[in-house]
């Protein structure tokens, strides 16, 4: 990122913090996801933004992720 013409880092999340929080609309804990730079909560599909090293967890902020099947069942009639 570039403040002003002077280069400045990322701020890194400190992942000891991931302890403390959960998310703000099912109070379910969060994945953090290195390469997206998110909290993931995997049951509702919610990822929230993490800003210069710290979470914004308002939900309007939130952007919902593709969830994948719990477990996947083929149908009951396939095959006859």
């Amino acid at each position: 990122m570039v403040r002003g013409g002077i280069l400045v880092k990322h701020a890194a999340f400190n992942t000891s913090l991931l302890q403390y929080l959960a998310c703000p609309l099912s109070k379910d804990p969060f994945r953090y996801c290195e390469k997206s730079q998110e909290l993931v909560n995997d049951s509702l599909g919610v990822a929230y933004p993490i800003i210069e090293g710290i979470a914004c967890l308002v939900p309007s902020r939130g952007r919902l992720i593709e969830k994948l099947p719990e477990d996947p069942k083929p149908y009951p009639d396939a095959g006859k």
